[in-house]
C-alpha cells in the first residue's frame, strides 16, 4: 500500500461510522464470456414475439447475428428487427413506435452501444402506452408522468462504455439549432435482464471501444468524487477503476488488455452512475452533443483531463477540505501512482489522464465545427443533472476555460 493510500484509508467519513444511502433498483444480471448463448431462452422467459433493437452494423455484421438468429429459431420466437445507427431521436423512437404498435410485440431486445439500448428503453416503455416521447422527456415539453407499464427489456451491450443497461434513462438528441440532448427517465423503464458478454465486445470499431472506455473510466471517477457517493458506490467505483486498469492501457498497441475485465469495469460504471450521478465532464458532454455531431464517448473523453485538473484547482481554492481531493490522490495511486501527499496524487492524475487524451488521439472540439462563438450556449446548457452532482459548483468562466483548453 502507498502511503497516500495508507493516510486516505484512515481519513474520509469511514472513522465517523457509514452514512445513511439508498440503492435504487438494478436489473437481473448476468456476465461473462459465453453468456450470449442463454439470450434466447432468456428472451422466451419473457415473451415470444420480439422487437430487436440494435445498432448500425457492428453487431449484425457480425457471426453473432446469425447465431441469434439460430437461437430465435430454435427457441420458436418470432422477431422483427429495427436498426438505430446513431444516437437516437425522438422522431426515430415514434416512428418505431408507431410502426410496430400492432404487431403484437411483448418482449425488446436491446443489443448494441449505447445507443441501442437507449432507444430500446425507450421504445419497449412506449410500445404499450403508443403515446409520443416528446411528452416524457425532462425539459422539453409537457414532462407528463410516464404512466407505464413498459414491456419487459433484455439489454445486452456490445461496447464497454455508457453503462446504459443499467440505468433507468433513455437518453435522447435532436441536433442543431434548437437542438438537445434529454432524457426519458423513469423506473419502469429499467431494463428487467442486463445481459454482459466480453467476447461480444471484439465486434466493437477500435475507436469506438476506446472513446467508449474512457467514458467508462469518466463515470467511474464522476460518480467516485459525486456529492451523492455513498460507500456502496465507493466500494463499487474502486472495484471499477482496479479492473479498467487491468483491462485497459491506452498507451499499448493493443489498448484492451483483458476484454472480461474492461466490460465488469463499464457495468460498474453503469450501476453507480445510477446511484450516484455525474460530474462535469458529463454536464458539459450534454450540450456539445445536443449541439453538435460529437460523439457521447468522445466527448467525455476529450474533457475529462482537463475538467479533472478544473475540479481540483477550484476545490483546492474554495473547499480544500473537500473529500473530493482525497479521492482524487485515491485514484491516483489506483493507476499506479506513488505520491507522498494527496496534492501530489491529484496533480499525478491529471497528468496521467493528460497523457490518456493524447495516446487515444482524442479530436478536439473544433474538429466537429464549433468555434469561440459558439461558447455561451454550451455553457448556457451545461447546468443539467450531471453537473448538480459534481464536487462543487463550478463558474460559468471556470467552464469555459474548459472548453476552450479543448478546442
Amino acid at each position: 500500500m502507498s502511503s497516500t493510500e495508507s493516510e486516505l484509508s484512515m481519513t474520509g467519513t469511514g472513522s465517523l461510522g457509514i452514512a445513511p444511502f439508498g440503492v435504487a433498483a438494478l436489473p437481473r444480471i448476468i456476465f461473462g464470456a459465453g453468456s450470449f448463448d442463454q439470450l434466447a431462452v432468456v428472451l422466451a422467459s419473457q415473451g415470444t414475439r420480439v422487437l430487436i433493437v440494435t445498432g448500425g452494423r457492428s453487431f449484425t455484421g457480425s457471426e453473432h447475428w446469425a447465431q441469434l438468429q439460430g437461437q430465435l429459431k430454435a427457441a420458436g420466437l418470432a422477431w422483427v428487427q429495427v436498426s438505430i445507427a446513431s444516437e437516437p431521436s425522438p422522431e426515430q423512437v415514434d416512428e418505431v413506435v408507431s410502426h410496430y404498435g400492432d404487431y403484437g410485440i411483448d418482449v425488446v431486445l436491446g443489443i448494441g452501444g449505447g445507443s441501442a439500448l437507449d432507444a430500446a428503453k425507450a421504445i419497449a416503455g412506449l410500445l404499450s402506452v403508443q403515446h409520443s416521447v416528446m411528452e416524457y422527456l425532462e425539459g422539453v415539453g409537457p414532462e407528463l408522468p410516464y404512466p407505464g407499464p413498459g414491456l419487459p427489456l433484455v439489454a445486452v451491450p456490445t461496447t464497454a462504455g455508457t453503462g446504459s443497461e443499467m440505468t433507468k434513462n433513455a437518453v435522447l438528441t435532436r441536433h442543431g439549432v434548437g437542438g438537445f440532448k434529454k432524457s426519458f427517465r423513469d423506473e419502469k423503464l429499467l431494463p428487467r435482464i442486463a445481459l454482459l458478454d466480453p467476447d461480444l465486445l471484439h465486434s466493437c470499431p477500435p475507436q469506438v471501444l476506446m472513446a467508449n472506455a474512457m467514458d467508462a473510466f469518466t463515470q467511474l471517477l464522476e460518480s467516485y468524487v459525486s456529492t451523492r457517493a455513498s460507500e456502496f458506490t465507493d466500494a463499487l467505483a474502486r472495484s471499477g477503476i482496479q479492473a479498467f486498469v487491468a483491462g485497459f492501457d491506452p498507451a499499448a498497441a493493443a489498448p484492451v488488455k483483458d476484454y472480461s475485465q474492461l466490460a465488469y469495469a463499464a457495468m460498474l460504471s453503469g450501476i453507480c452512475l445510477a446511484q450516484a450521478g455525474l460530474g462535469s465532464v458529463h454536464g458539459m458532454a450534454s450540450p456539445l452533443g445536443a449541439y453538435f455531431p460529437i460523439p457521447h464517448g468522445v466527448a467525455c473523453g476529450t474533457l475529462l483531463a482537463i475538467a479533472t485538473a478544473m475540479n481540483i484547482a477550484a476545490l483546492r481554492q474554495r473547499l480544500p477540505a473537500s473529500p473530493a481531493l482525497e479521492k482524487y490522490a485515491q485514484v491516483a495511486c489506483w493507476l499506479g501512482a506513488e505520491e507522498e501527499s494527496i496534492e501530489a496524487g491529484c496533480d499525478a492524475l491529471v497528468g496521467l489522464l493528460d497523457s490518456w487524451v493524447e495516446q487515444c488521439e482524442l479530436p478536439r472540439l473544433s474538429a466537429f465545427g464549433m468555434t469561440e462563438a459558439d461558447l455561451p450556449r454550451v455553457i448556457a446548457g451545461s447546468g443539467g443533472n450531471s453537473m448538480k452532482t459534481n464536487p462543487l459548483v463550478l463558474s460559468d468562466n471556470e467552464i469555459r476555460q474548459v472548453l476552450l483548453a479543448r478546442l
